[in-house]
């Protein structure tokens, strides 16, 4: 049947003056004559006739293209860890423009997944997904080519970047869920996630592999995303249109062809119509109104608000329990526990980005056996779960840390880094700990750092221009100075609970708000509703991003304290889900949003039965 589709449209590629193989690929509604749509009707009236929707090529392939949408999303989420170790060193960052940095393309991807629906609606899904990979290398080879003593270039190119990934992360769970058949939908929307978190898994690898080249690694790491987005640039020159967009810009002709080419059957009439019935009950000239005018209807109609408070209720749970500071600073919190060695942190955070990898594909097998909402209720209590285990730990590496041997000593002169423990001077951003062993257990003293800008370029036994002393008995040679980690031998539990975090995250909580968002909305609110989501949930991540570094290292909070914050806004998250989220399992896109017309509280509400009086009898109705 492809090769019907295939020999006739090649025969026709001088109709639409492209002279590319697959030009049904390509927008050609505006210069389709009559003629040509009775050879359309004539390829579509001579397809073979098939009982069911297969799952065609064509439906992977658009798929894997728009999922390396994700791959780009999940590579600069995952090498940001690593990388930002060496740039730290490289341009002797303060904690501030770390955070700059890293929140850049946070802040950026906000904006452009804010602007993503508008651009969706004027340009359609595949030329937006096109724009994203242009703008996604632009920026990436920017970062690579950052010079030296100038990190400003490295943050715009973070910021153009950001905003390539915030286009492609709005449109691609869009685009996929328009072009998959109900039954694929939900795998086929989270095999975008599995590409996020395999883009974490080989970044972390990357960062491990170029972790030791200390002044030019960073610039491999950051600047080897330029290979898959000049990929997703090639294959989307080749992909279609998003059928339901086709048909709500006035081109039924091709989004026929289409659909017909990625379902592989003849049945796609009934879609068609139901598609088309569904935007005739809508107002025939809301597509032509202003985006102020959408976005008041969206507020002003019941089922569709409840749907926008799911949708961005649930990407700001995603966000809010830390997932994203595990992933940015993933190697930096390794450090936090007590690994000294700064290339073994790394490899450890690769084999946390790898487990969020492996568990991923659990809720891809689960996805359209449990559903929706029991995997997100599962998933989210082993979050927050894990985030009270993670808590734990690093209080027990708080309790563990050594003491300041000195401390009853020097209290009274005058140094400001007098702390009791090595866990309160570290929290100083002007303070390290200088240590040595006896036997087995460190001891030390809290000290000034009064080169601390400097400090984050040397290795941890670099201590030539630090006054890192503890008596005169202990040689230069002998000492050890931490400023961002305190000597423990249990830093391997706080690995241990960022896995399990992961284990319980990545089937649930990581895909399924996506899955959902790219469902729930009616097609004339779906690119601005989804935008809105989108952009919440970088706001978000912006949010969490930009103060993680500034709770974890607050004397009163704490390490253990952020993440116990993180764990009561998975309680939250819990009640949120168990009482607003609906089951959409299995479901058409213009049946879904019909969910939202019922109860607000879909796990508050048990069957009930309505008694009818009708004359002679009672009939009871469920």
């Amino acid at each position: 049947m492809d090769d019907v589709i295939n020999s006739r449209l090649s025969e026709n590629q001088s109709l639409t003056g492209d002279q590319r193989p697959w030009n049904s690929w390509k927008s050609a509604a505006d210069t389709t004559t009559d003629s040509e749509k009775d050879d359309n009707d004539d390829v579509l009236g001579n397809l073979q006739e098939t009982s069911e929707t297969k799952m065609t090529i064509h439906i992977y392939l658009l798929s894997l293209f728009a999922a390396i949408g994700g791959f780009l999303f999940g590579y600069d989420t995952g090498v940001v860890s690593g990388a930002m170790l060496l740039v730290d060193k490289y341009y002797q960052l303060s904690d501030l423009q770390h955070e700059l940095v890293v929140s850049g393309t946070i802040a950026a991807a906000a904006v452009g997944a804010a602007a993503g629906g508008s651009v969706n609606e004027c340009m359609g899904r595949r030329k937006t997904l096109i724009l994203a990979a242009v703008v996604f290398t632009i920026g990436a080879g920017l970062m690579a080519g950052s010079p030296h003593g100038y990190w400003e270039v490295l943050f715009t190119g973070r910021i153009i970047v950001g905003l390539g990934i915030g286009l492609a992360s709005m449109t691609v769970p869009v685009y996929i869920a328009e072009c998959a058949p109900p039954h694929m939908r939900g795998k086929l929307v989270v095999a975008n996630n599995l590409f996020i978190t395999g883009g974490q898994a080989v970044a972390a690898t990357v960062d491990g592999a170029f972790g030791g080249m200390e002044t030019t690694g960073w610039r491999f790491m950051l600047g080897l995303a330029v290979i898959p987005s000049i990929v997703m640039l090639i294959g989307f020159l080749f992909m279609p249109e998003s059928p339901r967009w086709l048909l709500r810009h006035s081109h039924p002709e091709e989004a026929k062809l289409t659909l017909a080419k990625i379902r592989g059957t003849l049945n796609v009439e009934a879609e068609v119509k139901c598609i088309e019935q569904k935007f005739r009950e809508e107002e025939e000239d809301e597509k032509d109104k202003p985006f102020w005018i959408k976005l008041k209807r969206i507020f002003v109609t019941p089922s569709v608000r409840r749907a926008v408070i799911v949708g961005c209720g649930l990407q700001a749970i995603q966000q809010l329990v830390g997932i994203n500071t595990v992933m940015y600073y993933s190697a930096s919190i390794i450090r936090m526990a007590g690994v000294e060695d700064q290339r073994k942190a790394i490899w450890w955070s690769a084999l946390v980005a790898c487990g969020n990898f492996v568990f991923t594909t659990v809720g891809l097998c689960l996805v359209e056996r449990l559903g929706r909402r029991k995997l997100l209720l599962g998933s989210l209590l082993g979050v927050f779960l894990s985030l009270g285990f993670l808590s734990g730990g690093f209080w027990f590496a708080k309790k563990q840390g050594p003491p300041d041997l000195y401390y009853s000593h020097r209290h009274t002169d005058g140094n400001d880094c007098i702390y009791r423990s090595c866990d309160q001077c570290i929290l100083n951003a002007g303070c390290g700990f200088c240590y040595v062993f006896n036997g087995p257990q460190p001891f030390g003293t809290c000290q000034h750092n009064s080169i601390h800008s400097n400090s984050k370029s040397r290795s941890a036994h670099d201590h030539t221009d630090v006054d890192c002393w503890i008596n005169m008995t202990v040689t230069r040679n002998d000492t050890h100075w931490a400023y961002d980690y305190c000597p423990v031998d249990n830093a391997w539990i706080v690995v241990v609970a960022l896995v399990c975090y992961l284990a319980w995250f990545a089937p649930g909580m990581g895909p399924m708000p996506w899955t959902v968002n790219s469902e729930i909305y009616p097609n004339w609110a779906r690119s601005t509703a989804v935008s809105m989501a989108t952009a919440v949930n970088w706001s978000c991540n912006l949010a969490v991003s930009m103060t993680f570094l500034t709770l974890s290292n607050n004397q009163v909070i704490g390490r253990h304290g952020a993440f116990l914050i993180y764990a009561l806004i998975a309680l939250l998250g819990l009640i949120f889900i168990y009482a607003l989220v609906p089951e959409t399992k299995g479901k058409p896109l213009e049946e879904v949003e019909k969910l939202f017309e019922k109860s607000w509280c879909p796990g508050c509400c048990t069957r009930h039965k309505n008694y009818v009086r009708v004359p002679g009898d009672v009939q009871t109705e469920d």
